[in-house]
């Protein structure tokens, strides 16, 4: 199924949360999941792959988004900020939520691969 709905992220870096001399560089990213369909929908689930400049890769599993399985109603947004730690100074994230319709159609919402980077990282 394909459901009409977008998802947007914008990721910062978080400086005073992050050690380079450690290989820790934290980052938060926004997201914004926007309805565009007729009937309401939830999020039930959520997948991230997480690849950092040495293209090691975690994945994370996991139910709703921090701590919610929100409903978005028809035309409505959710948006919710929350953080990743890489070991390098550039990676990326991608992956899917899993959602479901107010008629019971299951769906994979894909989240479109984003860049964390530290500033002046990537030229």
């Amino acid at each position: 199924m394909n459901y009409p709905i977008t998802i947007e992220v914008i990721s910062e870096f978080l400086t005073e949360q992050s050690d380079p001399r450690r290989q820790r560089f934290a980052f938060n990213y926004q997201v914004k999941i926007t309805n565009n369909g007729d009937e309401s929908i939830q999020l039930l689930s959520r997948y991230w792959q997480i690849t950092d400049g040495n293209n090691s890769i975690k994945e994370v599993h996991g139910s709703g988004v921090i701590g919610l399985q929100p409903y978005i109603a028809a035309g409505e947004s959710f948006e919710y900020i929350s953080a990743a730690t890489l070991d390098t100074e550039v990676g990326s994230m991608q992956g899917y939520y899993q959602m479901i319709t107010d008629s019971g159609q299951c769906f994979d919402a894909p989240i479109s691969a984003f860049q964390l980077a530290v500033p002046m990282a990537v030229h």
